[in-house]
C-alpha cells in the first residue's frame, strides 16, 4: 500500500475505510468474471498497493495461507488481471495488477463469448446438417418437413445471432468498440 508517512490517524482511517470499501464491492462483483469474492478482494488489495507484490506480503496482509494467495494470483495471471514481473535482486514471484479494466474486460468476455459462440454454432451447424440429411432421406413427409423447417428457422436466427456476436467480439479485441463507446479521457 501506498505510505501514509504524514497523515494523522482520522486521515488513515478514512483512507483505508474508503479502500476498504471499493475492495470490497470489487470482491462482491467479481462473479462477474467467474472468480470468487477473496480473489476479487485480492485484486482489489493490489489495485491499491503500490507497486508490485509477492505471495508472502498479499498472504500477510490479508491473513491467508500463502497456497489460498498462490491460487489466487493463479487465477488473476490466468484472466490478465495481474502479471507475473522479474523484479531485480528478487528471487520471489512478483505481480502487479492491470490497471487497464477496460482491456480487462476485453480479455475476458472476447475469450469467454467466443468459445461459447464457437461450441455453440458447431452445434448448431451439425444439427441442421443432420436435419438437412433426414429431410432429404424423406422428402414426401410434409409433416417432417414442416417440423425440420420449424427447428431449423429457430437455428439458422441463432447462427445469425452467433456471427453478430463473433463480430461484436472482433471489434472488442480490435479496439474498434473505442470507436463507438469510447473511453473516458483521464
Amino acid at each position: 500500500m501506498a505510505t501514509f508517512e504524514g497523515l494523522s490517524e482520522e486521515q488513515i482511517k478514512i483512507i483505508e475505510k474508503s479502500r476498504r470499501r471499493v475492495v470490497d464491492s470489487i470482491g462482491n462483483n467479481m462473479d462477474l468474471y467467474g472468480v470468487t469474492t477473496s480473489i476479487g478482494h485480492l485484486y482489489g488489495m493490489m489495485y491499491f498497493h503500490d507497486g508490485a507484490v509477492t505471495l508472502d506480503e498479499m498472504g500477510e496482509e490479508m491473513g491467508l495461507s500463502k497456497t489460498s494467495i498462490s491460487t489466487g494470483m493463479r487465477t488473476l495471471v490466468d484472466l490478465k488481471m495481474i502479471s507475473k514481473i522479474w523484479g531485480k535482486g528478487s528471487r520471489k514471484d512478483l505481480y502487479e495488477v492491470e490497471e487497464d479494466w477496460h482491456q480487462n474486460f476485453v480479455d475476458y468476455f472476447s475469450i469467454k463469448w467466443r468459445k461459447s459462440m464457437e461450441v455453440n454454432m458447431s452445434s448448431l451447424n451439425k444439427s441442421m446438417a443432420e436435419l438437412r440429411k433426414m429431410r432429404d432421406q424423406d422428402p414426401d413427409n410434409e409433416k417432417l418437413a414442416e417440423l425440420i423447417e420449424y427447428d431449423m428457422t429457430k437455428m439458422a436466427h441463432a447462427l445469425r445471432y452467433y456471427r453478430w456476436l463473433d463480430r461484436f467480439i472482433d471489434a472488442l479485441e480490435s479496439g474498434d468498440i473505442f470507436n463507438w463507446v469510447p473511453k473516458e479521457e483521464e
